[in-house]
């Protein structure tokens, strides 16, 4: 029943007005509209990000979304040219270079919105 549903990631932020520039501005998300509650939608694939207010803290310091990409650097120029920063590891079992987590297969590149919430740009990759 469940693996047709469109998902709707609920991100919790401190300021809904900076995060919705964040997201639409930087990130170019297309805004979808708004609840009654004020929280704010933004279209993102085949799914949905909403933007919740909530408490300083309940932020995600794990990673709380990635985003599938097909060119990890393509879209990580793209998002450099817009402000993001992206983050640098190099511990146990994650290390970084140029700002990518190099797993075979897989790729990965973080970086922090606005409110503290940890995002990722994910590219598996099919020539490995």
């Amino acid at each position: 029943m469940l693996t047709k549903s469109t998902i709707t990631t609920m991100l919790p932020v401190t300021n809904r007005k900076r995060a919705g520039h964040f997201y639409a501005d930087t990130l170019g998300l297309r805004p979808t509209g708004a609840s009654p509650d004020g929280t704010l939608y933004f279209e993102a694939g085949a799914g949905i990000i909403g933007l919740r207010t909530a408490d300083a803290g309940t932020q995600s310091r794990g990673t709380a979304l990635s985003f599938e990409v097909e060119d990890l650097e393509t879209e990580m120029l793209a998002l450099q040219y817009m402000g993001v920063k992206f983050q640098d590891f190099d511990g146990e079992g994650l290390r970084t270079v140029n700002h990518i987590a190099d797993f075979g297969a897989e790729r990965a590149a973080w970086f922090v919105d606005t409110e503290g919430n940890t995002l990722c740009l994910h590219q598996t990759r099919l020539d490995v």
